[in-house]
């Protein structure tokens, strides 16, 4: 399952990071297809989290031990960082060289404290009323559902934090020079209170399903 988890997560950073460095308008769209594809090739084996945050919100739900938990999040992000290594290698230095690195200050910084926040708590409440929710065993939208939410969060608010959503990414974009380490700790700190918080909000809505 760790493995499934690291392949999950290095197409999604991997496709972050060529997507966006290519200047694609459609880079929305190709990362949450690409975790579309994933969840529904890797969710029997590993429940498809790709995301410490998801882990995290189904760590809180009680769906994962602590140890299994700790376990993706090392895959998680080890395979995030190699993905943006590849990057790296792959995409042309000038085009990245060209890419204005994101940073953030003052109301920039709150702006993108809110809108990760907001947007991964919406992505982990998703998988967890899609994914793992009695109300819907063995249901065909789950990879729709949590794709798309992507899709939307990115092109809503990308402009505004670059549309991470999810720790690995972030880690992985900081390699790749899409955002600032400066500033990397508001992307970790949004995206960790918004797991735990969709965690405890599935098992206020749905006490009869923890």
């Amino acid at each position: 399952m760790y493995a499934v988890e690291a392949i999950g997560t290095f197409f999604l950073v991997f496709t972050v990071g060529t997507a966006t460095g290519s200047g694609s308008p459609f880079a929305p769209l190709a990362i949450g297809a690409v975790l579309m594809v994933m969840v529904y090739a890797g969710r029997h084996l590993s429940g498809g989290h790709f995301n410490p945050a998801v882990t995290l919100a189904v760590l809180v739900r009680r769906r994962i031990g602590p140890s299994a938990a700790a376990g993706y999040w090392i895959a998680q992000l080890a395979a995030g960082l190699l993905a943006a290594a590849v990057v790296r290698e792959v995409v042309d230095p000038a085009r990245v060289a060209a890419a204005a690195t994101m940073t953030l200050s003052g109301r920039t910084e709150l702006a993108a404290f809110v809108v990760e926040l907001l947007f991964t708590f919406a992505l982990c409440f998703v998988v967890l009323n899609v994914a793992t929710s009695k109300s819907n065993p063995n249901n065909s939208f789950y990879g729709l559902a949590i794709g798309f939410t992507v899709v939307a969060g990115a092109f809503a608010v990308g402009a505004i934090s670059g549309g991470a959503f999810n720790p690995a990414v972030a880690f992985g974009a900081a390699v790749m020079g899409m955002f600032a380490w400066s500033t990397l700790w508001v992307y970790l700190a949004a995206q960790l209170i918004a797991g735990a918080a969709a965690g405890a909000a599935f098992l206020a809505l749905n006490p009869d399903d923890a």
